[in-house]
């Protein structure tokens, strides 16, 4: 695996770790409002913030698996497959939510993956 790939990947999980924080941390913070265009008063609401909380662990464990298949398996494969799933899951959401997702979440691991194939 490149040098390139590794450092785009590196820089998904990072996105994916800051999407932890927020959801996860920071749930009805005013950032967590903006970036997600949802009032602070129905963040608080428990299940909205429930979901968000539980939405958040999965990416960071997303994040983690990228981590891991970038620098202690040094598995292209791997690396490949995540990011493949990551811009999936990008398109879904610029579907069903907001266009903008698709480049806003999906970008890096677009790169990441055209930098591995090439």
């Amino acid at each position: 695996m490149n040098m390139i790939t590794k450092i785009l990947a590196t820089l998904v999980a990072l996105e994916f770790l800051y999407i932890l924080y927020i959801e996860t941390f920071i749930t009805t913070s005013e950032k967590t409002s903006k970036v997600f265009s949802i009032p602070v008063e129905e963040l608080k609401q428990k299940t909205v913030n429930t979901l968000l909380k539980n939405q958040g662990v999965y990416n960071g464990l997303i994040a983690v698996l990228i981590l891991l298949a970038v620098f202690v398996f040094a598995s292209k494969a791997a690396t490949l497959l995540l990011m493949g799933y990551v811009i999936l899951v990008a398109i879904y959401g610029g579907i069903t939510s907001n266009p903008k997702i698709i480049l806003m979440q999906g970008g890096l691991a677009i790169l990441a993956l055209i930098s591995a194939i090439f």
